[in-house]
Formats: C-alpha cells, sequence, structure tokens
C-alpha cells in the first residue's frame, strides 16, 4: 500500500561507503511505498569525493555541504583526535553558513519529514534553528547510546565522546532507529528503537558461490602498504582490495594475484558473494553484508577509531569473524578451518528491515 504524497529530505554523512548505500536503499523503499524524495543532502569533506555509483542510483538532487570531520595522518592511516577538534573549530563560520544554506533549503522545500544519516551538522542545525520538521535518524550508530551495547573494557572518556557525538547527530529527534547485527529491545523513553541492518536489494539478488581469493576494503588508503607487504610474502594468494585512493581509476593490476579497486557498488557486491574470506577496516555495513553472505570476516579498525574497534569487537560477538590491529592475513587464514556460522539466522533477522522502517517512519 502506497503513502500519499509524503515529501522527504535526506542528510547524509558522506564519509565512508556506509551512510550512502544506506540512504540508496531507503531511497528506494520509499518510492516503491509512494513517498517523494525532494533532495539529498550530503556532508562531505576535501579529503574524499562521493563515489560513482552514488550519483548514478541517486534520484534526486544531491546538495553537498562541508560537515565536521576527522583529520588523517600523513601516511592516511590513523585518526588524529585533537588535530581533528582543531580544524573543525577553525571551521565554524563555515559551518554556521552551511546551517544557513540548509534552513533556506528546508524553507524553499518544505518536506514533511528529514531522515538523517548521522549527519553532525544536521543534528547542530536542529539544535540551532529547532525548525519544526520532524526529524528521523538512522544509524548503526545509535545503538552507541543502548544500554545494553557492550563497548569494550576502559576507554572512559573515547566512549563519552562518541556517544555525545551520537547524540549531536541527533539533536531534537523523533525517533532514532539503531541498527544492529543482532535485536535489542526498544528503550522509548528516549525514543531509540533497535531495527536489522538496512542491506542494499543487490545483496538480496546476488546468488553465493565458493571462490578462492580473499576480499578486502580497506577505508584509507594507507593501509594500501600493510596489504602489499602481505602480499609480497604470500603471492599465491590471490587478494581483491577496494580502497578510496583518488588516483586509482577502474582496477589496478598490482600483479597477477593482488589487484586494487576503486570504489564499485557492483564489482565489490559481486566480488563478496565469491570470496573464501572478507578483510575489512571494521565499518558495520560491510560486515553485515559479509554476515549475509555467510563469509568469515577479519576486521582491522582504522588506528584511533574507537567507533571501529567497538564495531569489531561487536562483529565479533554476532559471530562474524575475528580481529586485529593489523592487516596481518596469516591470522584470518589460520582462522578460517574454525569458522562456523549459520547464515540463517542473520538472514531472518534482515528480512524484517523493511516492514520495521516503514512502520517506525509512519509512527
Amino acid at each position: 500500500m502506497k503513502t500519499k504524497g509524503k515529501k522527504v529530505i535526506f542528510t547524509v554523512q558522506g564519509e565512508g561507503r556506509g551512510h550512502l548505500t544506506q540512504a540508496i536503499t531507503l531511497q528506494n523503499i520509499l518510492l516503491d511505498a509512494g513517498y517523494e524524495i525532494a533532495a539529498i543532502l550530503v556532508g562531505t569533506s576535501s579529503a574524499r569525493k562521493l563515489p560513482d555509483f552514488f550519483h548514478e542510483q541517486i534520484k534526486a538532487p544531491i546538495i553537498n555541504f562541508s560537515s565536521p570531520n576527522f583529520v588523517v595522518d600523513a601516511k592516511m592511516k590513523s585518526i588524529r583526535i585533537f588535530p581533528s577538534i582543531i580544524f573543525n573549530l577553525k571551521l565554524m563560520p563555515l559551518y554556521f553558513r552551511n546551517m544557513r544554506m540548509i534552513n533556506r533549503k528546508l524553507k524553499e522545500l518544505k518536506p514533511d519529514m528529514v531522515i538523517n544519516f548521522y549527519d553532525p551538522l544536521i543534528g547542530m542545525f536542529y539544535m540551532f534553528y529547532n525548525p519544526g520538521i520532524p526529524l528521523i535518524c538512522i544509524a548503526h550508530q545509535y545503538s552507541f547510546i543502548h544500554p545494553d551495547f557492550q563497548f569494550p573494557d576502559g576507554f572512559f572518556w573515547e566512549k563519552l565522546s562518541l556517544q555525545l557525538f551520537t547524540r549531536l547527530t541527533a539533536s531534537r529527534a523523533k525517533r532514532r532507529l539503531a541498527l544492529s547485527m543482532y535485536p535489542m529491545k526498544d528503550i522509548v523513553n528516549q525514543n531509540l528503537y533497535v531495527i536489522p541492518p538496512l542491506l542494499r536489494q543487490s545483496i538480496f539478488d546476488t546468488p553465493v558461490s565458493d571462490g578462492n581469493y580473499i576480499l578486502i576494503y580497506i577505508l584509507n588508503a594507507g593501509y594500501m602498504e600493510e596489504i602489499i607487504s602481505w602480499h609480497k610474502t604470500h603471492p599465491d594468494t590471490a587478494l581483491h582490495c577496494f580502497t578510496d585512493k583518488k588516483d586509482i581509476t577502474g582496477e589496478w593490476k598490482y600483479d597477477e594475484t593482488l589487484s586494487f579497486h576503486q570504489i564499485n557498488d557492483k564489482k565489490f557486491i559481486e566480488l563478496m558473494a565469491g570470496c573464501k574470506a572478507f578483510a575489512t577496516t571494521a565499518g558495520f555495513e560491510s560486515i553485515c553484508e559479509a554476515m549475509y553472505f555467510g563469509k568469515p570476516v577479519f576486521m582491522v579498525p582504522v588506528a584511533s577509531h574507537f567507533e571501529q574497534y567497538s564495531n569489531a569487537r561487536d562483529g565479533a560477538k554476532a559471530g562474524a569473524g575475528i580481529y586485529d590491529s593489523t592487516f596481518n592475513l596469516d591470522k584470518l587464514l589460520a582462522y578460517l578451518p574454525q569458522y562456523k556460522t549459520n547464515p540463517k539466522i542473520f538472514r531472518t533477522w534482515v528480512s524484517d528491515s523493511k516492514k520495521s522502517l516503514i512502520k517506525h517512519l509512519e509512527g
């Protein structure tokens, strides 16, 4: 049954792949349900450009704006917390100009609802402007403010900072929808509801096979050095690695058994469905995709990235695989004989995603 003409604006944190693919997936669900997507506002930085697949699959005008983000080290690997704070404080005048732009856009388009995929500037905008338009926030990170989420021991300040940042992105939100690898209870008095991961339709449509290569996804291009170093001592193991490195277009064949790929939505899914294992910098979305395909996951959080550090431990708890601090794929190969999973359990949880989302948006 289609909804009559509800107009929606999406706001999306443009760093990483997960929020972008979630926005595409929800766009298609809402269009099928009769919603109108008036615009997609994407928070970006100069460090990355939006991948081509996002431009190709989004069916509404895309408006880019600068949004707070992290600074990484010279090797493009580790996050630098203090320089990130200084960098973003210097850009506050720009961020306030962007908030005024967002205010004008909302007055022009008059949406019935704003759906935010974890962009912090939108939270700041609702804090300062309070436009009166219902705000729905969707992200895995809202699991971090759930009382039952198990953080790694210690890390008091990192945990507090992450939770404060997460609450900032959802200022004045009517509902916070926490994407999770497993069910948890809703915390209704905090407008916090737990729903299954928001996976792309192509995940469900792609058949699973058993290839003889390892698929790798690295958020920061600096990790290419680790991949190449390991490969030199293991040239017989085939590797396909996706990266956001700007000067890689299409596919760069390092040699016969190592290829680097520009981020490509379709090719990535096809290679994941056929790999024997998946190694990743511990982003939530790619872990869930591998779990759906029943592929063992080796999770290597970006250095100083407490969110990914927590994702890796949560993924291991959910049965996705193992984690480590470097891309030493020897540990992954040693783990493969021990890997046991029943993907039907995860697939059953994911199958309720579309119904759950529509229920919350209608509510």
